[in-house]
């Protein structure tokens, strides 16, 4: 969290990002979580309570953080013979693109090269979708800054405008681009390696 924490502040001070908007991540995850039964955490708080709670490392508060969770998730990759033995028609999900990126060398400035941005650009292009046409995303939250930082790193805002979509309630389900309906990694858990098959789950 540290890591994240030093994240928090670069983007502070670059883009203007306040502390509240960061909670106000956090504050929509939490009540996102309150719908999801599978979720670790089901319980709401304001972006007050979380301002509110223990601090871990300027800026972060303990309910801006994931907390490290048992758990599982598995899926079955099969082709339309195989889908159909299995009778599962009505739960395939076609996956239009998989990247794996490696990191490289960069200044904290050069945001067209952050990894998840580079990643983001190539499965944009594969699967044939344009970020504006993505209607839901589950991204990697470990703490409410992941978020922000994700959201603009997948162009689902432009960079240094996730605190302010955040804020304005964007990220919300019932709002411009839903970001993480299932509570996020500050709710719903994160178990590490079962992660991110839960988040496509």
């Amino acid at each position: 969290m540290d890591i994240y924490a030093a994240l928090c502040r670069y983007h502070m001070k670059t883009y203007g990002t306040t502390q509240r908007q960061i909670a106000a991540v956090a504050a929509k995850n939490h009540l996102h979580s309150v719908h999801n039964p599978l979720a670790q955490f089901q319980k709401a708080f304001s972006i007050d309570e979380v301002l509110a709670s223990p601090p871990i490392a300027y800026p972060l508060t303990t309910l801006m953080c994931s907390a490290i969770s048992d758990g599982a998730a598995a899926v079955v990759l099969c082709n339309a013979a195989g889908l159909k033995k299995l009778g599962g028609a009505g739960r395939a999900v076609k996956v239009l693109a998989s990247v794996i990126q490696t990191g490289s060398n960069r200044g904290l400035e050069e945001r067209e090269k952050i990894v998840a941005h580079l990643a983001a650009r190539k499965a944009y292009e594969l699967a044939g979708v344009p970020p504006g046409d993505v209607s839901v995303a589950e991204v990697h939250d470990a703490s409410a800054m992941g978020e922000i930082l994700n959201a603009e790193s997948l162009m689902l805002v432009p960079f240094g405008q996730g605190g302010p979509a955040a804020e304005r309630g964007d990220f919300t389900v019932g709002g411009r681009i839903p970001i993480s309906p299932s509570g996020g990694l500050e709710s719903k858990g994160h178990p590490i390696g079962a992660t991110g098959l839960g988040q496509i789950h």
